[in-house]
């Protein structure tokens, strides 16, 4: 434990932002897990359901959580299956 005011600080405020990070990291898996399952089972709103899976997957880079091409690989996977 951080003996420096500022220091014990920076802990309270990593802890808060790794919380953001792991729920927004989790809520993008939920988002491409329901994209693959929709395109497996041929989902009428399959359409939608990829298309919101693949802005969240931009946002998350944007936000930094991904890197741009990790994003880019789960994007066009996500495209291709759909489009299979």
């Amino acid at each position: 434990m951080p003996n420096i005011k500022s220091a014990k600080k920076r802990v309270k405020v990593i802890a808060v932002k790794s919380a953001q990070n792991q729920a927004s990291r989790s809520a993008l898996r939920t988002q491409i897990k329901k994209a693959n399952i929709a395109i497996e089972t041929g989902a009428a709103d399959k359409n939608e359901v990829v298309r919101s899976a693949i802005r969240s997957i931009d946002k998350a880079a944007a936000k930094g959580l991904l890197p741009k091409n990790t994003a880019a690989r789960r994007k066009s996977a996500l495209a291709r299956k759909a489009n299979a």
